[in-house]
């Protein structure tokens, strides 16, 4: 347990660290939250920074950054952060603000000529505040399937399949996270500046934070640079390596790799509105409250109140909301094997990002809230058995997902009859090819996507990826016309706990041939 306002101001060296003035309990109460999680979440790795009144208070790394090699995570680890790339965006956004190269209300066209959305009051009206605060009437994760888990798209490819994917609700009817509304802004910040998102990301706030490990791209990390945290996924109580590019698709959504070291810049730049620890101003104090306002309001529950929130919401790339009488600003980010989460209480000068290599997002939640909990002198709670029981629980949930037969098997079609090259107006080509007497799926745009149909009922099929992992079996149903072809096909997840990226069910499949 941390308690930031009883303890003796001491120097430590941590790993990665010159000696810097820390709170030596503070430290040894992190160190022994993160060291504890471990086991109890089954994680290979983590690593944690937490700052306080401008000082590093611990960065530092535990476990090993790949089960294969057994390698340590240390302080200089990277980790895909995901779509904590968000907050770099929108405050790249505020500098050309702040330079009059545009305005948050900006319309979208404004900016990029030949952006589309699949409705023309849509299109029109748009604003680069409603692409940062996840408002633009685009449903949750409406177009991912072009970008996740990896693509050969373009990103003038993503932008211009945005005309076609279906629109949800009006815009700033309600909250729905959506990612290529970020790419889409990483494009406007290229198209402003003049230079590419990356160059200007590294210009603009990795160079003068001294973030010199830090990269948006994980094709921009140097093969000398082999400190590189695997992720890892959990199934049936074992852990599987998963190797990814950390989202380098994602670009301005979720690309960037960084480590702990680094990060700790970035969150004391943060907490001291805009300002880097060397004195230089990145962005203005306005800039952040433009940032951490609430502009996109999200529901509030019961259970969510007695864990002191009594509102919540969106601002520019980042979650916002009141906790326990303090203001709470916070970003996640996920990708297949890897997690991350970043913190920040601005009224106590305290911030901390958290980064695994596994997808138990409780492991952080503890490290995270035991912290706040004795920040904030909230009374005792035991994090850990609660996220522990939650986590075991999930994970004994998808361990017994079977899915039910249907009530009455119909006979399907010959096979070659759904064999061919199905086309969706967002995503592209589909192919479906029989070999050896079953049908092959190949989504031609993402190399994971490649699997084997197995028949459900009619003419319902259910895709078995190749690589389980992606846990994102989806049914495919094939409409057929009066006189048995195959015209068309539409699909959906099978499980409940599929990730929402795989948004398949926007996805209309026209078979051309």
């Amino acid at each position: 347990m941390i308690n930031f306002r009883q303890l003796a101001y001491c120097t430590l060296v941590t790993i990665g660290l010159s000696s810097a003035p820390l709170y030596a309990q503070d430290a040894d109460s992190l160190r022994a939250n993160a060291e504890q999680v471990l086991d109890a979440f089954n994680v290979p790795g983590l690593a944690v920074v937490a700052v306080k009144d401008g000082e590093v208070i611990l960065a530092e790394g535990f476990g090993v950054r790949d089960i294969e090699t057994q390698a340590p995570v240390t302080a200089e680890t990277l980790f895909g952060i995901a779509s904590n790339t968000k907050a770099f965006t929108s405050a790249a956004m505020a500098t050309l603000v702040e330079r009059g190269k545009l305005d948050w209300d900006d319309r979208v066209i404004e900016h990029l000529p030949e952006f589309r959305l699949a409705d023309a009051e849509l299109t029109a009206n748009l604003t680069i505040r409603d692409l940062l605060s996840h408002r633009s009437g685009l449903g949750l994760g409406a177009g991912d399937l072009m970008i996740w888990p990896s693509t050969g798209k373009s990103t003038e490819q993503l932008i211009a399949g945005l005309a076609n994917v279906p629109i949800a609700t009006d815009r700033r009817q309600r909250f729905a996270y959506n990612n290529l509304m970020f790419v889409t802004a990483g494009e406007i910040i290229a198209r402003v500046s003049g230079i590419p998102y990356a160059d200007y990301i590294t210009e603009t706030f990795l160079a003068p934070l001294k973030m010199t490990q830090t990269r948006v791209g994980y094709s921009n990390i140097p093969a000398s640079n082999t400190n590189r945290a695997v992720g890892t996924i959990e199934m049936n109580g074992e852990l599987h390596r998963f190797p990814l590019n950390y989202l380098e698709d994602f670009s301005s959504a979720g690309a960037m790799a960084a480590n702990v070291e680094e990060l700790g810049n970035w969150l004391i730049t943060q907490l001291q509105q805009g300002v880097s620890p060397s004195g230089e101003q990145l962005f203005s104090a306005d800039s952040q409250r433009q940032m951490w306002q609430l502009t996109t309001p999200l529901p509030v529950s019961s259970q969510t109140e007695n864990n002191g929130t009594n509102f919540r919401g969106v601002g520019l790339g980042w979650f916002v909301k009141d906790y326990h009488g303090v203001k709470h600003v916070s970003h996640s980010g996920g990708i297949l094997g890897m997690l991350s989460l970043t913190t920040l209480i601005p009224e106590h000068n305290f911030g901390m990002v958290v980064l695994s290599n596994q997808q138990a997002f409780g492991a952080l939640t503890v490290v995270t809230e035991e912290a706040l909990e004795d920040l904030l002198e909230l009374p005792d709670r035991d994090w850990l058995a609660a996220e522990q029981q939650s986590y075991q629980e999930f994970m004994a949930q998808k361990a017994a997902f079977k899915l039910s037969p249907p009530a009455v098997v119909r006979e399907a079609l010959p096979l070659a009859s759904y064999a061919g090259r199905y086309n969706d107006a967002w995503y592209g080509d589909i192919l479906l090819q029989q070999q050896q007497g079953q049908l092959h799926i190949n989504f031609t745009h993402t190399d994971l996507l490649k699997g084997k149909l197995e028949h459900y009922s009619g003419d319902t099929f259910i895709v078995r990826w190749q690589e389980p992992l992606l846990e994102a079996d989806a049914f495919i149903h094939f409409a057929v016309n009066e006189e048995n072809q195959v015209q068309s096909a539409s699909m959906k997840a099978v499980a409940p706990f599929t990730d929402f990226s795989f948004d398949f069910h926007n996805l209309k499949l026209i078979k051309s041939d």
